[in-house]
């Protein structure tokens, strides 16, 4: 079943979130209808904070993106060997992140119509219960990395925009209203601020 996203400005995309055990009431259910919410979205990850669950669980999809991308693009965005990966993360944990940096643009599906740069750590090891709870822990980098740092700070109540310059998201100011009231609508469902 595809889920509604909530927009920019509700207040559970603040909250940082809770890990949640095995027994989570409905969570198989709720895996399910995420996946099938971010193919509807043609999103690259979600957070469960987007679907109104404050919990430690998101997914990502970085092999879509490269299949996408034109083969001498490929070596921007992704390292030699890596073609993407798609998995979903329970009870993260972000181990280490690299010096090295590397600014690219993002969106997000909270916040749609709308993309900017922000910089991030180009590599990450992170800690986490894949959704049999299967404990893992890897290394990422490039766009994978990237996208995992984004859901994963969306179960802290980060959003990209917290990284942007003050006066630069001074004037987002009246475009993020819009969005979150639904005058600039997205091509999925959303839940929007009344």
């Amino acid at each position: 079943m595809i889920l509604p996203i909530l927009s920019y400005g509700h207040p559970v995309l603040r909250a940082r979130s809770s890990e949640i055990a095995p027994d989570y009431q409905g969570l198989d259910h709720l895996i399910d209808n995420m996946w099938e919410t971010l193919y509807n979205a043609n999103g690259c990850g979600l957070a469960a904070p987007q679907v109104n669950h404050a919990i430690r669980l998101f997914m990502v999809d970085s092999k879509t993106t490269f299949d996408a991308l034109k083969p001498e693009e490929r070596s921007f965005y992704f390292r030699e060997n890596d073609e993407g990966f798609v998995d979903t993360f329970i009870n993260p944990k972000i181990l280490e992140r690299s010096e090295e940096t590397w600014e690219d643009e993002e969106g997000c599906l909270s916040i749609p119509n709308l993309a900017r740069p922000v910089l991030r750590p180009m590599n990450i090891t992170i800690e986490y219960s894949d959704r049999y709870f299967q404990k893992k822990i890897r290394a990422f980098s490039g766009a994978t990395s990237r996208m995992i740092q984004h859901e994963y700070d969306h179960i802290e109540g980060v959003l990209y925009l917290d990284y942007l310059e003050p006066l630069g998201r001074r004037l987002l100011e009246g475009k993020l209203k819009k969005i979150s009231t639904g005058l600039l609508p997205a091509k999925y469902p959303m839940t929007y601020i009344k």
